[in-house]
């Protein structure tokens, strides 16, 4: 009597070791734990290479393995009909290097965005803007910066940290930052665009 092999898999999945378990790309369950041992251990594959590189596997090829080793098991897949296997190789650690790169990034930031703001504020003629306001209000015309280029200043720096919801380990919710969800999208887009490329490959193949 066969046994089903609950199989879950990961749209990506990134490994530093060569040599790729089915246990590292998603979730295994049955009812015979022997079994279920056994699976975990088919290896999928070898990475043939030294450098950062992505691989596609597809779930039949995964099925036809179990099968292959597990003649008892009946496999259903519950996950991902496709997993990419993103290899990292251990590098050394090279904390000055790592402290320089951090400091370009943050350097970068800060003047894209100064420069961006202080494009907008050109552009809409926000100093302008700010006069009239204060003319319109106070019946004369201002002399130098007023209170409200002052609260501009302090509410511009303090609405970017409250709507990017991250400063430091402080957070006002648990929910991920803009940043974050930007970052899962474009993740999401890249593994479904090597899918579909893999699998255009396989057709155009011999």
């Amino acid at each position: 009597m066969s046994e089903v092999v609950y199989l879950k898999l990961e749209q990506s999945t990134q490994v530093r070791g060569k040599t790729v378990s089915l246990g590292q790309l998603g979730t295994l369950w049955c009812r015979d734990k022997r079994l279920e041992e056994q699976c975990r251990a088919i290896q999928v594959m070898k990475i043939p290479s030294d450098r950062r590189e992505r691989y596609v596997v597809s779930v039949m090829d995964l099925i036809r393995k179990i099968e292959q080793v597990c003649k008892e098991a009946e496999v259903s897949n519950v996950g991902e009909t496709d997993c990419i296997i993103e290899y990292r190789p251990l590098k050394k650690l090279h904390p000055v290097w790592d402290w320089i790169k951090a400091a370009f990034v943050c350097m970068v930031s800060f003047f894209g965005s100064a420069f961006a703001i202080m494009t907008f504020n050109n552009d809409g003629d926000v100093s302008r803007l700010f006069q009239s306001i204060y003319t319109q209000v106070m019946g004369t015309a201002p002399s130098g910066p007023t209170i409200l280029e002052l609260t501009y200043s302090i509410g511009l720096p303090l609405g970017i940290l409250v709507f990017f919801n991250h400063f430091s380990k402080m957070a006002l919710s648990k929910d991920p930052t803009p940043i974050e969800v930007q970052m899962r999208t474009y993740e999401t887009d890249v593994n479904t665009t090597l899918i579909k490329e893999a699998g255009r490959e396989e057709k155009d193949g011999p």
